[in-house]
């Protein structure tokens, strides 16, 4: 149970740095086969407008770039309402983020991605997905929305205007990884993101789980080591921007723009090396200290 409660506080409290906004968005672009990009995470304990009435407690709340509501759980223990609540926390978010006199197309499109690791339900997937439709009593067809209403909704489908719903069955997954998504379904079974697996989001991931697993102290020298070469790289492009600055003027005055362009760049090319140089040199690994220079 170590390894799940350890992945619990990650979701939680480390993801919710802008920083790490890579590995949700690695998570959520593999489930949901699209390049998602994170807005803001939200607040995830709602007010409550009447003494009688829920908080609504979510792990995670995120608004993607493409406006819609994200809703991420981790539950590690059986919780035998879990898809009421799973229902009820939909809700309540669709109803907080409408304001009173909006009109209905303003609804906001909601994804509840749940993670569980107990037994769900009755079914031999570890990934289901739930979604709204339509079908005729009699005819069986499936209703459609015409013209006029997907220019209206900006949608092609009805199930796009509803909640969705994915259930993710950690214990379910039979730790053969035939996709992308599968890999990140074996890391949160597991905690092991294998040399092989490729899909986006894992590789940061690994940094930050690696962090996690230091002592106490290794792990402040660590952050402290990240630090200071933050601040190298900030002092050597700081220098770098001023000295461009400064090369500019000159170039102006002196009517050689041209030549002092090259020479720049040169320059620039030449201490960006040097640094690179020091920075592997000092210990720090080549493909971090590149993209701490923005090579």
């Amino acid at each position: 149970m170590g390894n799940l409660v350890r992945f619990d506080w990650a979701m939680k409290k480390l993801l919710r740095s802008k920083a790490n906004f890579g590995v949700l968005e690695g998570f959520l672009s593999e489930l949901l086969c699209e390049d998602i990009t994170i807005l803001e995470i939200l607040e995830s304990e709602s007010n409550r407008e009447h003494e009688e009435d829920k908080f609504n407690r979510v792990d995670l709340l995120i608004r993607d770039s493409h406006g819609a509501l994200v809703i991420i759980e981790v539950q590690t223990t059986n919780e035998p309402d879990y898809l009421l609540r799973m229902l009820y926390a939909t809700s309540k978010v669709i109803t907080e983020h409408i304001a009173l006199g909006d009109e209905y197309r303003n609804v906001k499109k909601t994804i509840s991605v749940n993670i569980v690791y107990f037994d769900l339900g009755q079914g031999d997937d570890y990934l289901y997905h739930g979604k709204t439709t339509f079908y005729g009593m009699h005819s069986g067809n499936e209703l459609l929305l015409n013209d006029r209403q997907r220019l209206f909704y900006q949608r092609d489908s009805i199930h796009q205007l509803y909640p969705e719903y994915y259930i993710i069955k950690v214990n379910q997954f039979d730790d053969v990884a035939k996709s992308s998504f599968d890999e990140w379904i074996y890391f949160l079974k597991h905690e092991e993101i294998k040399d092989s697996f490729s899909a986006k989001g894992l590789k940061e991931a690994r940094q930050i789980f690696d962090v996690m697993r230091l002592p106490k102290t290794e792990r402040a020298e660590y952050e402290g080591f990240q630090e200071a070469l933050r601040s190298k790289a900030s002092q050597i492009k700081g220098n770098y921007d001023m000295g461009k600055i400064e090369g500019r003027v000159e170039g102006r005055a002196e009517g050689l723009a041209e030549g002092l362009e090259k020479g720049r760049e040169e320059g620039r090319t030449e201490a960006l090396q040097e640094a690179l140089q020091r920075m592997i040199k000092g210990g720090v690994p080549e493909e971090e200290a590149r993209r701490l220079l923005g090579l």
